[in-house]
């Protein structure tokens, strides 16, 4: 990058994080000039806008209004491929025998703290397990910058409406990525968009060495912990993807979910303990960019694979 364009950037960044403490009309935001330098900066620009901004100090200890937030947000979203994530969903809770097509808390939950610790996932190979409508995903693949990301899910119809609001938010699919592909690698192009695949992964009969084929950095879920059964397949495939990187660097997990049964939530720690896999819990995130149910108890553990 030029001298200048380090003088420019810092220009334009002095411009967004004044409008946004003064807590200016959306309107007045240089967004056409943010458009423009987006072409050449690529997505680090917006990392940076959100440290000035929505991250600020003072917006951390007083935050704004959660209407303005959410409406910079959704403008500042929308700057990667120009639309804001946007998703095809059903609108019963359970739709074609699976509860995976529409958007549930703990997947707004996750997206907020996405948001808010970028680091976790820049330049960083993503699994995502049982990815559902996808908008947890969609949000990181466009304000993360990841290197690849990886959504996956066991049921067909999922499966097709995820590669839909895949296609729907601008990024483009590898192909033929249905079942486990070869690690997709350092992104070593010049492309701002992350590598997105969309993988079928049964977690009760995929073994080790397929899932060794993704070799992911880093492992997501959200509102996965609903029942028993549920909660052994996934500590199941956690267990075997921990197996695959005996010889590398450990792998985080972030698994998000709502509190609606504390037994369901010790079971799940409980058998992470015999799995021997370290967790942590993260700590509350405190800006609610997404609506969802007011008194809902998040949480999101931090895994160690």
């Amino acid at each position: 990058m030029a001298p200048e364009d380090f003088g420019e950037d810092a220009s334009l960044l002095r411009d967004f994080e004044r409008r946004f403490l003064a807590a200016r009309s959306l309107r007045s935001f240089p967004w056409q000039i943010l458009e423009e330098k987006l072409r050449d900066s690529g997505s680090e620009l917006l990392l940076n806008i959100l440290q000035k901004t929505v991250k600020h100090p003072l917006c951390m200890n007083r935050p704004p209004s959660v209407k303005y937030a959410q409406g910079f947000l959704s403008e500042l979203i929308k700057k990667p491929s120009g639309d804001s994530v946007m998703l095809s969903e059903s609108t019963a809770i359970i739709s074609h025998g699976t509860t995976g097509l529409v958007t549930w808390n703990a997947a707004l939950y996750l997206a907020e703290w996405a948001i808010e610790n970028p680091v976790a996932f820049t330049h960083r190979t993503v699994l995502e397990l049982g990815s559902g409508a996808g908008l947890t995903g969609l949000v990181i693949c466009k304000m993360c910058c990841p290197r690849a990301y990886i959504f996956s899910d066991c049921h067909s119809r999922v499966l097709e409406q995820l590669r839909g609001n895949v296609l729907l938010n601008g990024l483009s699919l590898e192909p033929d990525a249905t079942a486990p592909v070869q690690h997709p690698g350092h992104n070593t192009g010049d492309s701002e968009s992350p590598r997105v695949m969309v993988a079928q992964l049964d977690w009760d009969i995929m073994t080790a060495p397929q899932l060794a084929a993704f070799q992911p950095d880093v492992v997501i879920a959200a509102d996965v912990l609903y029942c028993p059964e549920t909660i052994l397949s996934l500590v199941g495939v956690l267990h075997r993807l921990s197996a695959c990187r005996k010889d590398q660097r450990a792998a985080d997990a972030y698994i998000a979910f709502t509190v609606r049964n504390p037994e369901t939530c010790q079971l799940f720690t409980t058998e992470l303990g015999r799995a021997g896999i370290p967790w942590e819990k993260v700590p509350q995130h405190d800006q609610k960019l997404f609506s969802y149910e007011e008194h809902s108890e998040m949480a999101i553990l931090k895994l160690t694979l």
